[in-house]
């Protein structure tokens, strides 16, 4: 069982279908912050495994690679407090 975010219109509406999970990814990609970004990553993740194949996952790829250099560079700047 997947850990993974789990939108709550999926609940309602049931899983997207390829279009919708690429618009949806997309869409993440466009909108994402930097205080958002951890959220949003783990929700694109789990989209991106839910497509059926390789062409779905190409197209999905710009916008996940850009994502991950986002999250990359938002994290980078934080430091750990020392104890």
């Amino acid at each position: 069982m997947s850990k993974g975010f789990v939108p709550l219109k999926s609940l309602q509406q049931g899983a997207p279908g390829p279009a919708d999970a690429l618009a949806d990814i997309r869409r993440i990609y466009f909108k994402t912050s930097r205080q958002t970004i951890e959220h949003d990553f783990a929700h694109a993740i789990e989209l991106l495994m839910s497509l059926p194949g390789e062409e779905e996952r190409q197209k999905a790829h710009v916008y996940m690679e850009g994502l991950a250099e986002m999250r990359k560079e938002w994290s980078g700047g934080r430091k750990k407090p020392r104890r």
